[in-house]
């Protein structure tokens, strides 16, 4: 196994600031998802100080004892705190569940809508505000502004893929979208890849989009040789401002492959550290099929039609011990 950092011109930064063309910012995604998967977006327009308030809030709810948190377990709308340990992203390298402890919470939709029954839906397992006051309307507003971004980002994801303009805007792909804001508290034991004691287990991400970030403690890598023996594995440190954009298998798949969907890890340096990754998805019933503009004679389509709600409940009952539909 290797390990190198990646240099700055390896990882592209997009800047989406107002004078950029439409198709210069889609030429650079298109580039960056074809070759890394992952790519820098800078001059987003999310307030710094929006960023730094929900660092603030995730450390708060992560340093409250056990048992409080115990008080706000996952529940079958994958809603609420992930303990310690308890996902294992790599069952077949790692020996044990990853070293750290999460919190799941999704867009809230009124008991009335009609996704409101659907599984993954449902209201928010919110910790006591007599103890995080501040939490709930911080965690609100940064969703808020990550769907919007995502918005935006996916615009430019269908001009990079050659659809029309307004392709993803149709009715039923995004209007309900399905949205998962995840925060992440790695602990300070530091990884033995060699023993299978890893932050996060090789995985690639499952669905559309993820906005990811992180504070300055590095441990991101990432590999471009998912079925490689000896795998090559590269750095991918936070840049100050910016968001990591990586993109997941759901994406790859409607794709036909033409965007990559990366394999990466967190390999924990003996440092606490804080991320707050954003996982941005279709509508529960939309259908993924392979888009005829990324399939040809030669290269027919690869993967049978699937819905989003079952494809991702079908992820998470493979890799979370406490997940129960």
């Amino acid at each position: 196994m290797v390990i190198c950092a990646l240099s700055a011109s390896q990882v592209p930064v997009i800047s989406l600031a107002d004078g950029q063309t439409k198709a210069s910012v889609a030429a650079a995604i298109r580039e960056a998802c074809t070759n890394l998967g992952f790519f820098y977006v800078s001059d987003h327009g999310v307030d710094e100080s929006l960023v730094q308030a929900a660092f603030e809030q995730c450390c708060l709810f992560f340093n409250l004892p056990e048992e409080k948190k115990r008080k706000c377990l996952q529940d079958s709308n994958n809603r609420g705190y992930t303990p310690l340990a308890e996902q294992m992203l790599d069952a077949s390298r790692q020996t044990r569940g990853d070293t750290k402890e999460g919190y799941y919470m999704g867009r809230e939709v009124p008991l009335d809508h009609p996704d409101a029954s659907k599984p993954l839906h449902g209201p928010n397992v919110w910790p006591d505000p007599a103890l995080l006051p501040d939490w709930r309307p911080t965690m609100e507003r940064y969703q808020a502004a990550m769907i919007q971004l995502a918005l935006k980002l996916t615009d430019f994801i269908g001009l990079a893929l050659g659809l029309p303009e307004g392709f993803f805007k149709k009715p039923g792909m995004f209007d309900n979208p399905m949205t998962v804001l995840r925060l992440l508290h790695y602990t300070e034991e530091k990884s033995a890849p060699e023993e299978g004691v890893f932050g996060a287990g090789a995985h690639s991400d499952w669905g559309m989009l993820t906005l990811l970030k992180t504070d300055s403690v590095p441990g991101l890598q990432i590999c471009l040789e998912k079925d490689a023996e000896n795998q090559t594995w590269l750095d991918v440190p936070p840049v100050e401002g910016a968001f990591i954009v990586n993109i997941g298998d759901m994406l790859e798949r409607w794709s036909n492959d033409l965007f990559r969907s990366t394999l990466h890890r967190v390999v924990g340096r003996g440092q606490e550290r804080f991320s707050i990754p954003f996982f941005f998805e279709p509508n529960f019933d939309c259908l993924v099929e392979c888009l005829p503009q990324c399939c040809s004679p030669s290269n027919p389509a690869k993967y049978p039609p699937v819905t989003v709600g079952e494809y991702l409940m079908g992820k998470l009952k493979s890799t979370h011990a406490g997940y129960k539909a």
